[in-house]
């Protein structure tokens, strides 16, 4: 059974001839119990007739619309297709995440992120160089190129200082708003909350999580787990071991 209102142009339909389909090319309401029905027969022609409400058992829809009848939303069609595009965008720029950042990476900042530490998977790397070399710029490269590619999507940042969000914007905006969603937090959430699993991106104080025992608490939930921890001056960090369970 077919309502009136499923009758609409390109439809095929059920019920109207015997034992054949119809193809409906228009339709005209009379009030909201009644219709004329355009439509064009399985010979080719075209012929009229008035439903009215009593007639739909008799109906029966057998397909709705064109397959291929380029009606829908253009603007719909328009946005997934530029986020398929974007998703794709590594495979046809190998360094996406150099020309889409406000940066202009060093010749060895380019060969330390995509000639050293991309190929690695997984990866576990201790970026070591001198004093000024740009070993945030590598970081912040690396972290865009990984979310681009879709290997990374919740990343923490551990940080022996508040952050600056300069350099953070200029990689990503998304890295430049968890510094500043990850500062309010810190400070001012509420203690029932857990930011960490409420934000795939998070930056972090090292005081906070080595002193703090309600943070380390709140990352220590059973689904608070990360893609990737990028630690700065690594070298402050120490291991700890413990006998508890």
């Amino acid at each position: 059974m077919a309502r009136l209102e499923q009758l609409t142009p390109t439809t095929l339909v059920k019920g109207i001839l015997p034992d054949a389909h119809v193809e409906i090319v228009s339709v005209e309401w009379h009030g909201s119990d009644a219709l004329t029905l355009v439509y064009r027969g399985p010979n080719g022609r075209v012929a009229d007739e008035i439903l009215y409400r009593h007639d739909e058992p008799r109906l029966e829809i057998v397909e709705t619309g064109r397959p291929w009848s380029f009606d829908g939303d253009g603007a719909l069609f328009r946005l997934v297709s530029e986020a398929h595009r974007i998703r794709l965008a590594h495979l046809f720029d190998p360094v996406l995440a150099v020309h889409t950042s406000l940066v202009d990476p060093l010749p060895h900042q380019i060969t330390a992120v995509y000639e050293a530490m991309l190929p690695r998977q997984p990866l576990r790397f201790l970026l070591a160089d001198d004093p000024g070399a740009g070993k945030t710029i590598m970081a912040g490269l690396l972290i865009k190129e990984l979310m681009a590619r879709g290997d990374v999507r919740r990343c923490l940042i551990v940080l022996p200082r508040q952050p600056r969000r300069t350099m953070a914007g200029r990689i990503t905006p998304a890295l430049s708003s968890a510094v500043r969603d990850s500062h309010q937090r810190q400070t001012g959430s509420s203690p029932h909350r857990n930011w960490f699993l409420e934000n795939d991106l998070c930056i972090a104080r090292l005081d906070k999580l080595s002193r703090n025992e309600d943070v380390q608490q709140k990352l220590a939930a059973p689904d608070c787990r990360y893609d990737l921890i990028v630690c700065d001056e690594a070298h402050k960090l120490s291991a700890t071991f413990s006998t508890a369970r």
